[in-house]
């Protein structure tokens, strides 16, 4: 049984990679590029976040139900007493991810304001993003990635699935993070760079170099 749950912790962490690199494939500008090409470039400014966040919804899912449904086993269980100092952290986190969508310009994030502007029949849909560095942004540079972090790894339950999703997930932060930071800092230059020097990545502690 060990030897089996450990094969369907590989199996998932590879299914973790397999969507992490979809994901950013769709991500990089040279996928949108060729979309704009074969449907124009407003009708893809138009709907292509959007249905970039829907795909990467609806292909996360096979995911989810490989973790849920594979033969598994439990690693540890929190104490009760633990519960009253990891639940509070996690109910703020959720709201931490929700506070830093809403400063990146949720509508925006998600795609529906672009896709509304098409419809309204504006010429130009695009809705650039704006450089978020103060608040949250301030802390650390990637707070959607930090708060969810912090609420997969501080579950009650942690079983052979739920770790080789949770390092999955974290991989995939890690290394999606520094494909994104590439393109905020082809897209803001010198400001983003700035951000970069002064702020952490993924968790709000600064290392110090000597």
């Amino acid at each position: 049984m060990r030897n089996e749950t450990m094969i369907n912790g590989v199996i998932i962490l590879a299914a973790m990679a397999g969507w992490g690199a979809l994901h950013s494939i769709l991500a990089a500008l040279g996928a949108k590029a060729r979309v704009r090409q074969w449907f124009g470039l407003r009708l893809t400014d138009g709907f292509y976040r959007l249905l970039y966040n829907a795909l990467a919804v609806f292909t996360f899912l096979p995911v989810l139900a490989l973790a849920a449904v594979l033969p598994d086993s439990p690693l540890y269980r929190l104490p009760g007493w633990a519960l009253a100092l990891t639940i509070p952290i996690q109910v703020l986190s959720a709201l931490g991810m929700f506070w830093s969508l809403w400063r990146l310009d949720l509508p925006r994030f998600v795609g529906a304001r672009q896709m509304l502007r098409w419809i309204q029949g504006q010429p130009d849909p695009r809705d650039p993003p704006k450089l978020v560095t103060s608040g949250i942004h301030g802390w650390v540079r990637h707070p959607l990635y930090f708060f969810s972090l912090t609420i997969l790894w501080l579950t009650p339950i942690m079983t052979v699935n739920v770790l080789a999703f949770n390092a999955g997930i974290t991989l995939y932060f890690w290394i999606g993070s520094i494909f994104e930071e590439r393109k905020l800092a082809a897209e803001f230059g010198e400001a983003y760079r700035e951000h970069q020097r002064n702020v952490p990545r993924l968790f709000p502690i600064r290392i110090t170099r000597r």
